[in-house]
């Protein structure tokens, strides 16, 4: 049976993620070395489990509001106004989702209709461009540079901007650059935002794994706040993946339409993450402290030996990934990879999956432990010896 007939085209012309790919190449291989997936090593704290253990065994299983329980959202709106001077009101503008991901695929279909063009600044995450594409949009990609530390520069946002122009995706701490925006740079952004009327779509979930100075949100700036979507959630910074809960921040009134989206396709977010979620943002600063001090550590340790292998490294500020420079090798991503993952059982990902001009790097995450990263790094110093 033909079923390409009965099939949604849009999707059908949707490549899959080039993270996953690699992803399933390595459960189907012995012995590997996995760099590749950016996932906490860490449990979720145990207190915050307990919290969930708890909601589970006292029977809180039932449907939550659709916008997440009002706990939670007063939880999130105190935890944001203290880490980063955010003020969202929690009965109007804040929903809970059901991770980062879901809040970025209502935020992006609330905001963008046919015939829009959205902004999209890569190397970045490999979800931006397929979810617009969905909705009937098109993206219009601005190419940042390992020379401009892989910041969004307003040159560059000036040059894409058209008379489609609605929206900007920012996505600082960036994945896979692990590249920050300070607030100068922000500033510098905000002034061509605002003279072309853009919404900006601010993807922050990694805000709490910044190690130069504090995370600055573009919705804290001057005239910024009425026109951006703050998207969070738990997974990195409380190392809670699998809970998946996320959040989003914006006027009411964008979050009013994501809220009637949220309520039709997901109703709410799981109740047990949310009663986890409490507890984590209660009383889990420690934890993120510690869990930040580590991958500091980690990410000293394979951006200095990147360098000391010849393969240029840019120091990423923020995340938990480096985007080493392999175009000394002579191989494309796509080859060093495969040859690396063939031949020292390593895994990492292909720079190209995340955008073309990301071609001629490779992502590494450090969100592993230093044992496992020490022997990762070894074997790609043989291979490189070996080249």
């Amino acid at each position: 049976m033909d079923y390409s007939k009965y099939l949604n085209k849009t999707i059908q012309d949707v490549k899959p993620s080039g993270i996953r790919r690699f992803f399933d190449i390595v459960n189907e291989m012995d012995d590997v070395i996995s760099l590749s997936i950016g996932e906490p090593d860490f449990r979720t704290p145990w207190h915050v489990r307990k919290a969930g253990i708890d909601s589970l065994e006292n029977g809180k299983t039932w449907y939550t509001p659709n916008r997440g329980f009002k706990k939670l959202c007063q939880e999130i709106s105190g935890f944001v106004q203290r880490k980063y001077d955010l003020s969202f009101d929690p009965d109007t503008e804040i929903l809970v989702t059901v991770g980062g991901s879901e809040a970025l695929d209502v935020a992006i279909r609330c905001l963008v209709n046919p015939g829009d063009e959205v902004l999209v600044h890569q190397p970045s995450f490999v979800c931006y461009e397929p979810l617009t594409r969905m909705c009937g949009a098109s993206t219009v990609v601005m190419n940042t540079k390992a020379e401009n530390d892989f910041r969004l520069t307003p040159q560059e946002l000036e040059a894409a901007i058209t008379d489609k122009s609605k929206v900007l995706i920012l996505s600082y701490p960036n994945n896979p650059t692990g590249a920050i925006m300070g607030r100068e740079d922000l500033e510098a952004l905000s002034e061509v935002i605002i003279r072309h009327d853009l919404i900006v779509i601010s993807d922050e979930i990694y805000s709490e794994l910044t190690y130069r100075g504090n995370h600055v949100s573009i919705a804290t700036l001057p005239g910024m706040r009425e026109r951006t979507v703050v998207i969070n959630g738990f997974s990195k910074a409380f190392a809670m993946t699998g809970w998946r809960l996320g959040y989003a921040m914006g006027p009411k009134e964008i979050i009013a339409m994501m809220t009637k989206l949220h309520q039709y396709c997901i109703m709410s977010a799981p109740t047990v993450a949310q009663y986890a979620a409490i507890e984590a943002l209660r009383n889990g600063d420690k934890d993120i402290d510690h869990m930040r001090g580590e991958y500091d550590m980690r990410r000293r340790l394979v951006v200095g030996s990147f360098n000391s292998m010849g393969l240029s490294c840019f120091e990423p500020g923020g995340a938990f990934y480096c985007f080493p420079c392999i175009k000394s090798t002579g191989l494309t991503s796509e080859e060093f990879c495969t040859r690396l993952l063939h031949s020292k059982r390593v895994a990492i990902v292909p720079g190209d999956a995340f955008g073309d001009c990301g071609e001629g790097f490779v992502r590494v995450s450090y969100s592993y432990s230093i044992n496992h990263l020490t022997e990762a790094l070894g074997r790609i110093k043989e291979f490189l010896e070996e080249l």
